[in-house]
């Protein structure tokens, strides 16, 4: 695997995206780049589309299970915060994980990307048992995730971040990197290409030179996605993506998302907004006290008593 560009590393300098503006215009978009005048293909969706998703098999066998949990339970201490549950995500969907404060939601998600070792049950991803698999090879079996909490590298680049992630499926070894040999160079060339692919389909392409601190909240939001993106994933876990957006964020959060199935990915979206998972998922599963609750279509989790009740609570005079 070859070393990410660090801090200090440009890719490229800003001078060499430079475009031409008026003086005064320039002071109000430094640092933005004209992605037509960059490479014209960028102004192709299909185009765009076509290099986010290079695996286009990934599209194939779309309703059969790509990942399935069975009985997945996670103890801290006497603690158990995941609780005996049993779910599948099904190729080519949406499924949202949606639950009270503490229901263990991002445990699960967790659990799944190798972040807390199961206490019992399994997870099985594309046929295989993730137990002791190391997260670096959970990437590379194809499942990628965005945080809570953003985690970008602040002092690089937003293509540089995105650059990082295409790592995860370079061959380079350590010394083909030191000596840039033919395989480094093409994968480096390839991976500034699909960086910048990205960034337009997350719809940040213009601010790809500027440093990923200085992006909006929204933007540092797509940009994580981006980098997920720039993995491979077969499924793209998205954890509560639209933390602190206004209504109009949440919209267009919604059509990316949907973007994103539609060109091949399969989505797992933990996400509070019940505007957001109703208007977005095909499918959703309810946890409660880390036990599953229900797991149904948006139609019938909306109606089901045991949902309201979780989430509305009821009067101590009758049963929940």
């Amino acid at each position: 695997m070859t070393a990410g560009p660090g801090a200090g590393d440009a890719l490229f300098d800003n001078e060499d995206l430079a475009v031409d503006l008026p003086p005064e215009e320039s002071a109000q978009n430094a640092g933005v780049v004209d992605v037509a005048a960059l490479d014209p293909a960028l102004a192709d969706p299909d185009a765009v589309a076509e290099a986010v998703a290079p695996q286009r098999e990934i599209r194939v066998d779309e309703g059969e299970a790509l990942l399935r949990t069975e009985g997945l339970t996670v103890k801290f201490g006497g603690l158990v915060a995941l609780d005996d549950v049993s779910f599948e995500i099904r190729r080519g969907e949406i499924l949202g994980l949606i639950g009270p404060n503490g229901a263990g939601k991002t445990t699960c998600f967790n659990a799944i990307t190798g972040v807390y070792k199961p206490s019992g049950g399994t997870v099985t991803f594309d046929g295989r048992p993730l137990a002791k698999t190391k997260r670096n090879e959970i990437t590379r079996l194809g499942i990628a995730r965005t945080f809570q909490n953003i985690r970008l590298f602040g002092e690089m680049t937003a293509l540089e971040n995105v650059v990082v992630g295409t790592d995860a499926r370079h061959r380079t070894s350590v010394p083909g990197a030191i000596f840039r040999t033919a395989r480094h160079r093409r994968e480096e060339r390839d991976a500034v290409e699909r960086g910048m692919a990205l960034l337009e389909f997350v719809g940040i392409a213009p601010r790809a030179v500027e440093k990923a601190r200085n992006l909006s909240y929204g933007d540092q939001r797509r940009l994580e996605i981006a980098r997920a993106l720039a993995t491979e994933p077969k499924l793209l876990c998205l954890d509560e993506p639209a933390a602190g957006f206004n209504p109009s964020e949440k919209a267009a959060l919604m059509d990316l998302i949907r973007k994103i199935r539609d060109d091949g990915f399969t989505v797992l979206l933990i996400e509070h907004d019940m505007r957001l998972v109703m208007g977005v998922t095909d499918r959703i599963v309810v946890l409660e006290f880390g036990r599953k609750i229900a797991d149904d279509v948006p139609a019938a989790i909306r109606e089901n008593p045991a949902v309201i009740a979780a989430y509305l609570g009821v009067p101590d005079d009758e049963p929940a």
